[in-house]
């Protein structure tokens, strides 16, 4: 069985056809010629409870108010104002690459949502300064993975689903990773400077930098008031994600007037788009993980790989190898749906907080997401800068050894995770 699942789900893949269809079709060849006691109707209440749950209402909405926010002048405004202050730094347009990409990530939630809107404007900055085109790529692509780690992460979203685990906690313990993953890019942004001897860009005036603060204020008040709204309990991570949505109008169509209001229904469509393929393979995951279970394929794996009681940091090694390779080859949120309940078990037996397997798990998401062979933001930069493939990636190697070494210490440092958290 499975070899007959992972066959058809590979060939699938080969063909050329969209994940989604594999993620359904497998299982439920598995159920109609494996598992005669199991009702094929079955596959349908899973794919519905999958899709049932409360907290999967932020996911569009989140989805919608970034969708606003890259269509009006938000990403451009936190470019001005990160630059203003650290542009005419050694490396500095670099680092204002990596906080912008970590500031949207804090609106959007979605890596390739922030390789769009700060990538577009900043490559052609880092261009022009001197960096070569595959080292601001690579930049751009795993600065923009920050989105996955720091709230409101549509990631921890759906781990927070799986596991019944705070989507609120989780949205709190990505921050300090998320900030430590910032300060690693922006410490090899000036070493790598120094080294080939990136030209300093022009020094912004006292007046300028006031200039670009006050017009980043109310894009800077958008992680304000979604993680402290959180953090005090004024509201759920749902409930956030609704007043994202108007924050975001409010902005866009009355402060700063960047479109009118009869472009919010195409805006409203693409976000649908994008929130109908999410939930499909979240349906999808669940009738995958449901037939996985009736199998007894997590407990081979987990009698295979964690046999022996395994401590905590021999789980997380484990699941960070699993969830890293995995995410290299399939979209973050199927592995995340796919294989969150098989390790999951053995996480609580280790004595894991919950909370602190959500940010490992959420992390090998996004360094997967800008890994050869398959990350999905190597594919989503390699369209929009129209460049090759072997172009595109070409510079991720020094970004891709230091996301291991704060994945190294994130699992040796738990409080690194969990230090914000409420008592």
């Amino acid at each position: 069985m499975v070899t007959t699942l992972l066959v058809i789900m590979f060939v699938f893949l080969i063909l050329g056809f969209p994940m989604m269809i594999p993620l359904i079709l497998a299982p439920l060849v598995i159920v109609l010629f494996f598992l005669p006691q199991v009702q094929p109707f079955l596959m349908i209440q899973q794919m519905m409870s999958g899709i049932s749950e409360p907290i999967l209402l932020a996911v569009p909405l989140f989805i919608f108010a970034a969708d606003i926010m890259s269509m009006g002048k938000t990403s451009n405004r936190l470019l001005d104002f990160v630059g203003a202050f650290v542009g005419h730094l050694r490396g500095g347009y670099a680092i204002t690459t990596a906080a912008a990409c970590t500031l949207f990530g804090s609106i959007s939630g979605s890596t390739q949502g922030t390789v769009v809107a700060i990538g577009t404007p900043m490559r052609e900055r880092l261009l022009k300064v001197g960096y070569k085109d595959s080292t601001a790529i690579a930049l751009i692509i795993n600065a923009s993975d920050v989105a996955l780690l720091v709230p409101p992460s549509i990631g921890m979203i759906i781990y927070g689903l799986i596991s019944q685990t705070s989507v609120g906690d989780l949205f709190i313990a990505g921050i300090l990773p998320g900030l430590l993953i910032f300060a690693f890019f922006a410490l090899y942004a000036w070493l790598h400077a120094r080294i080939f001897k990136i030209p300093l860009a022009v020094k912004a005036t006292w007046k300028e930098r006031f200039q670009f603060t006050w017009k980043a204020v109310f894009p800077l008040m958008f992680p304000v008031i979604i993680i402290g709204g959180i953090y005090q309990g004024f509201f759920s991570p749902t409930e956030a994600a609704g007043i994202s949505v108007l924050y975001a109008l409010l902005l866009e169509l009355v402060v700063f007037r960047s479109f009118s209001i009869k472009k919010v229904p195409g805006i409203a469509l693409s976000t649908g788009l994008v929130t109908s393929a999410v939930f499909i393979l979240v349906a999808g995951g669940q009738a995958f993980a449901f037939t996985m279970s009736i199998t007894g394929i997590p407990g081979m794996i987990a009698d295979t790989f964690l046999s022996g009681s395994p401590g905590p940091v021999e789980v997380l090694i484990i699941v960070s190898i699993f969830f890293f390779v995995g995410c290299m080859f399939v979209d973050p949120i199927v592995v995340i749906l796919v294989l969150t309940p098989i390790f999951l078990p053995a996480a609580n037996a280790a004595g894991v907080d919950p909370v602190h397997l959500g940010v490992i798990v959420t992390f090998q998401a996004a360094l997967g997401s800008a890994t050869p062979p398959f990350g999905v933001d190597i594919f989503t930069a390699s369209a929009v800068f129209n460049r090759s493939y072997l172009d595109t990636i070409r510079g991720t190697p020094p970004f891709i050894v230091m996301m291991l070494i704060v994945c190294v210490l994130l699992i040796v440092f738990p409080e690194i995770s969990l230090f914000l958290l409420p008592e």
